[in-house]
């Protein structure tokens, strides 16, 4: 069951199946959680931010078996899923795309503070916060998105 969870329920396997390695993983998960908030751009910002919690606390359930030494297993993308859903927050249209692909970029780089720092935290807790700061750069860039269009 952790696995199942962890692999986005299996979304972030499909890369090892398609080629024979996780590249590009992680990005299947982000569009699965970004093509799922779609689905709810006119529910209200605190249901929102029920389903990225419920997705921060499956990562950090479903991840933590497989977090031996700071590892974090490609396929792994439930971190991910978390990591957009709290970009998007009350978000659509352009500001709800530029918080996608900023918190994307912000993960995939790690360049912007706090990103790498949040990665080097012990377990699960490691696995899943490098994302949600990521994705916390992605949900500022929306909403000033948002305030300038």
């Amino acid at each position: 069951m952790h696995k199942f969870v962890a692999s986005g329920f299996g979304v972030g396997l499909i890369p090892s199946r398609m080629w024979g390695s996780d590249n590009g993983a992680g990005t299947f998960g982000a569009v699965l959680a970004a093509g799922l908030s779609l689905l709810w751009w006119d529910k209200p910002w605190w249901w929102q931010t029920a389903v990225f919690i419920l997705f921060l606390l499956l990562s950090l359930w479903s991840a933590a078996p497989f977090a031996d030494d700071h590892a974090d297993p490609g396929w792994i993308v439930i971190d991910e899923m978390a990591g957009t859903f709290v970009a998007v927050i009350g978000l659509a249209g352009w500001p709800w795309l530029i918080a996608v692909v900023v918190a994307r970029l912000a993960d995939i780089f790690k360049v912007l503070p706090g990103v790498p720092q949040a990665e080097e935290l012990p377990g699960s807790v490691g696995i899943t916060m490098d994302d949600v700061v990521a994705g916390l750069y992605g949900l500022a860039a929306g909403w000033l998105a948002y305030l300038i269009l």
